[in-house]
C-alpha cells in the first residue's frame, strides 16, 4: 500500500495506525497539496455487503459533523476491492500515548481534554450520531492542545461478523457501558458513560474495571463497583470525583441527561467554589446485588436426578390416590361379608360343644387382640420417638437463616447494634486502621455482605480510625516559600493554601498570621490553610516637589507619611526665588518609595553674592489711541527662560515695570506682546548693569503715533494728491541711561494687570 496512488489522488506515504477493522496511513493528497488520513478497511471485510454499506452509511453521516474538535471527513471511496475513508490528518499523538507517558494527568489539564470531547460529543448527539466507541485510542491531540475525536460513525457499522474479530471489540471493551455489554440499544448515554472512563483514567492512570478476559470485564461492568477516583488519586478535586461518578452509574437515569448537561458541569467543576463541594450520593445500589447461596453438597447431576425422581412420584401419588382408595373399600367389602356369614353358621353340630371348656376358649379367644396391639403400640411409640429425635437433632443443625445487614459507612455502635438485632454476632477484635476519606469510628467494611448466614454467625468489622493526623507549627515569621513546602510534604495541596498578602513592616514574604493555629491537629487531605503574608512596607511613586516652595513640599511629603527632618534640609544659594526647593533626595520623582521614608530636600537660601538684578521700566501704548489692548510681557533671565511677567489691558499708555536677575555672563530679555503679537523686545548684559550706567524708559509706541525721536511725514499721493501720515516703530538701540528701580503704576482707569 505504501507509495500506492490510492483514487488517483491520495498519495500514501506510511502507516500511522490501525484497529481490528481498519489500517491508518498518512497520505499526500496531490490534488489539494495537503497532507491527509487515509483509513483503509481490512480485507477480512471487504466481501460482507451488509457491513460495506452501512460502514460508507455511517462514514457519510459523520462526514456531516463540522465541528473544531472533531476530526473532519474529506472523502469516502472504493477502488476495486478497498474501501477507504479520508480524513483530516492531526499532527500529534493520540490520547491513550499521553496516559502512558505522563498519567495520571493534573485535574486542569484532565477536564480541559474532557470539556472539548463532551463538546465534540454534544455536536454529534444533536446530529443524532452516537458514537459507541469513545477511548483514549480514538483521541488525538494536536501539537497546539486542540483535540480531536475520530472514528465517527464507525462503531455503529460493526456487525455479528466482526464481533469476535481480533482486536474489534477486545480493544474497546474496557471502555464499554453496561447497556453495550449486555447487548442492548446504546444511546447517548453510552458516550457519556465511555467519556467517564476515559476521565477517570486520565486522573488515576488505571482502568476501572480489568479482567482476565474481555467476558469477564464486562460482566464487571454489570456487577461491581469500580475504586472511586479519589482513592486512587486524592489530589482529585471531589468536584471533579463527582462528575465521573455521575457519568459512570450503570443506571442510565442516573447519568447526565445529555452531553450538555455534562458539558456544563465540567466547564464549572473546577470553580474555587465548587472544589470542596460535598461527594455525589445516590439512593440504591448500582447493580443488583449477588446473593451467595449454601454449598449443596454431591454431584449436580445426582441432585438433579434425585429432584425429577421426587417430583415424579409426587406427581404420580397424587394422581392415583383416588383410584387406590377406591380399590381398598371394595376389598373391605367382602371382608365384612365373610365375617357375617361366618357369625351366622353354626361351626359344629348341636351339643359338641360340651366337650371342650367354653370359658377357656372365650378368654383365649379375648386375648388374641393384646399382642397385636402391644405390637403396633410399641411400634407407634417408637416412630414418635425417633421422629422426635430426628427432629430435635435436626433443629439443632437446621439454624435459621439471616441476611446480613450492610453497616458500611454506620458508626462502629450502630453497626454492632444492626447485627445484633438480626440475631448476629461481631467477631472480636475489630480492625481498626486509618482509612482515607473515612471519618472516625465508621464502619469501612464488612464480612459475609449481601449473604444470607445462621443466626448467630460472626461479622467482621473494619472501622476506620479516621484519617491521619498531623499538628501544626508555629509558622509565623518564617518565609512563605518554605511554609508551603512543608505543608505539600505533609500532604496538603497546594489549592488548599490561601494566600493573603498585606503591607506591614516586616521583610517581604514573611507570615504574619496563620490558619489552623500553631499546635492544633489536620487532616492533611482536607485541611485548608491560611496564610497572611507581608509584602513589605507600602511603596508609591514619589512626588515631584522641585520648584515648590518649601513649606507647601514639605507639607505635601509628610501628607504621604514620609518623614521630613528640619535638621537635614540643605539650604545653598541659587538664582531660584529663596525658599524653593532645589533638589529631593534620595527618591527622584516617580521612584518607588515606602512610607516612613526619611526625605532631604536641598532649598534656595537666595541669590548668588555676584548675581544682579535690573528692572525695565517701559512705556507702552495701545495699538490705537482710546482702544482697548491686551499687553503680555515674557522674561528670561538667570531664573528661567520664557517667564510670563504678567497680562494687563490699556486704552491709553501706561508705563511697566519687570524685575530681572542676572549671573556673570549672561544676558536678560524682556519681549512685549500686544494683541497676540509680538512688537518689541528688550535686553540688558550682565555687564551693562554691573557698569551702572543709567537708561530712560523704554517706549512701545501705538501704530498711529510717530516715534518719539521722529516727527511724522506728509507723504504725497501721487495718484489722487493727498497725503499720508506714516509712524515708524521705534527701535531700541539697547544703549543703557543708567538703572531704573520704579516698579510702574498704571495711570489708565480701565487698565488690568495679571502677573
Amino acid at each position: 500500500m505504501i507509495g500506492h496512488e490510492l483514487g488517483g489522488r491520495y498519495e500514501i506515504i506510511t502507516r500511522v495506525g490501525g484497529g481490528g477493522m481498519a489500517l491508518v496511513y498518512k497520505a499526500h493528497d496531490v490534488l489539494l497539496n495537503r497532507f491527509v488520513a487515509v483509513k483503509v478497511l481490512r480485507q477480512q471485510f471487504v466481501h460482507d455487503e451488509e457491513f460495506i454499506r452501512r460502514f460508507r452509511r455511517e462514514a457519510q453521516s459523520a462526514a456531516a459533523l463540522s465541528h473544531p474538535n472533531v476530526v473532519s471527513i474529506y472523502d469516502v471511496g472504493q477502488e476495486d476491492d478497498t474501501h477507504y475513508i479520508v480524513m483530516e490528518y492531526v499532527e500529534g499523538n493520540n490520547l491513550n500515548e499521553i496516559i502512558k507517558e505522563r498519567a495520571p494527568l493534573q485535574a486542569e489539564e484532565a477536564v480541559r481534554i474532557a470539556i472539548q470531547i463532551c463538546d465534540a460529543l454534544e455536536h454529534a448527539h444533536h446530529n443524532q450520531i452516537i458514537h459507541r466507541d469513545i477511548k483514549p485510542h480514538n483521541i488525538l491531540i494536536g501539537k497546539n492542545g486542540r483535540v480531536k475525536v475520530t472514528d465517527f460513525g464507525i462503531a455503529r457499522a460493526v456487525t455479528s461478523s466482526t464481533i469476535t474479530q481480533t482486536g474489534s471489540m477486545v480493544g474497546s471493551v474496557h471502555y464499554f457501558s453496561p447497556e453495550h455489554a449486555k447487548g442492548s440499544v446504546t444511546g447517548e448515554k453510552s458516550d457519556l458513560y465511555s467519556l467517564g472512563i476515559v476521565l477517570y483514567q486520565m486522573l488515576t492512570g488505571k482502568l476501572p474495571f480489568l479482567g482476565e478476559s474481555p467476558i469477564s470485564v464486562a460482566l464487571k461492568h454489570l456487577q461491581e463497583n469500580f475504586e472511586e477516583p479519589r482513592e486512587l488519586n486524592p489530589y482529585i478535586p471531589q468536584s471533579v470525583e463527582n462528575v465521573i461518578l455521575k457519568a459512570m452509574r450503570k443506571n442510565q437515569n442516573e447519568r447526565y441527561r445529555s452531553a450538555s448537561e455534562m458539558l456544563r458541569d465540567l466547564e464549572t467543576c473546577l470553580q474555587p467554589e465548587r472544589l470542596r463541594e460535598p461527594k455525589i450520593e445516590f439512593g440504591h445500589p448500582d447493580f443488583d446485588e449477588t446473593r451467595v447461596m449454601p454449598a449443596i453438597r454431591g454431584s449436580i447431576s445426582d441432585t438433579l436426578a434425585a429432584s425429577a425422581i421426587s417430583a415424579k412420584s409426587d406427581h404420580a401419588t397424587a394422581a392415583d390416590r383416588p383410584e387406590r382408595e377406591r380399590q381398598e373399600r371394595e376389598r373391605a367389602v367382602p371382608d365384612r361379608q365373610m365375617a357375617t356369614t361366618a357369625a351366622a353358621r353354626p361351626d359344629a353340630p348341636e351339643g359338641k360343644d360340651d366337650r371342650w371348656d367354653a370359658s377357656g376358649m372365650e378368654d383365649k379367644r379375648k386375648r388374641k387382640w393384646v399382642k397385636p396391639v402391644v405390637t403396633v403400640a410399641s411400634t407407634l411409640i417408637i416412630i414418635v420417638l425417633v421422629y422426635w429425635g430426628a427432629m430435635t437433632v435436626l433443629g439443632w443443625f437446621d439454624i435459621k437463616e439471616v441476611e446480613v445487614p450492610n453497616v458500611v459507612n454506620m458508626t462502629e455502635t450502630d453497626a454492632r447494634t444492626a447485627l445484633e438485632q438480626a440475631g448476629l454476632k461481631v467477631e472480636e477484635p475489630t480492625i481498626r486502621t486509618d482509612k482515607e476519606g473515612v471519618a472516625k469510628d465508621i464502619v469501612y467494611e464488612q464480612s459475609k455482605p449481601n449473604q444470607r448466614v445462621k443466626v448467630g454467625a460472626f461479622i467482621k468489622l473494619y472501622v476506620s480510625t479516621g484519617p491521619k493526623m498531623a499538628t501544626a507549627s508555629n509558622y509565623l515569621g518564617k518565609l512563605y516559600e518554605d511554609v508551603e513546602a512543608e505543608l505539600v510534604g505533609l500532604g496538603v495541596s497546594k489549592d488548599n493554601i490561601a494566600k493573603e498578602e498585606i503591607y506591614s513592616d516586616e521583610a517581604p514574604g514573611t507570615i504574619l498570621e496563620q490558619t489552623p493555629a500553631a499546635g492544633e491537629e489536620f487532616d492533611p487531605k482536607k485541611a485548608s490553610f491560611k496564610l497572611t503574608v507581608s509584602q513589605g512596607k507600602e511603596t508609591f511613586k514619589m512626588p515631584k516637589v522641585i520648584d515648590k516652595m518649601q513649606s507647601a513640599a514639605i507639607s505635601q511629603l509628610r501628607s504621604l507619611g514620609l518623614t521630613v527632618n528640619e535638621d537635614d534640609i540643605v539650604y545653598e544659594k541659587s538664582y531660584k526665588p529663596k525658599g524653593t526647593v532645589l533638589a529631593q533626595y534620595p527618591y527622584d520623582p516617580d521612584a518607588e518609595v515606602a512610607k516612613g521614608a526619611p526625605i532631604t530636600l536641598t532649598i534656595s537660601s537666595g541669590l548668588p553674592e555676584d548675581a544682579l538684578e535690573y528692572t525695565f521700566n517701559m512705556l507702552i501704548s495701545p495699538a490705537k489711541a482710546g482702544k482697548t489692548s491686551e499687553i503680555r510681557i515674557y522674561y528670561t533671565d538667570a531664573t528661567g527662560e520664557k517667564i510670563e511677567w504678567g497680562k494687563r489691558n490699556i486704552k491709553d499708555t501706561q508705563p511697566f515695570s519687570v524685575n530681572v536677575t542676572l549671573a556673570p555672563n549672561t544676558e536678560a530679555t524682556v519681549t512685549i506682546m500686544r494683541d497676540k503679537q509680538v512688537v518689541d523686545s528688550f535686553s540688558k548684559t550682565y555687564e551693562d548693569v554691573k557698569s551702572g550706567a543709567d537708561s530712560p524708559p523704554e517706549t512701545v509706541p501705538g501704530q498711529d503715533e510717530p516715534p518719539a525721536d521722529q516727527p511724522a511725514q506728509a507723504e504725497e499721493n501721487p495718484t489722487n494728491g493727498s497725503t499720508n501720515t506714516t509712524t515708524n516703530s521705534p527701535t531700541n538701540t539697547g544703549t543703557d541711561q543708567g538703572t531704573n528701580t520704579g516698579t510702574g503704576t498704571d495711570g489708565g482707569t480701565d487698565a488690568t494687570v495679571e502677573q
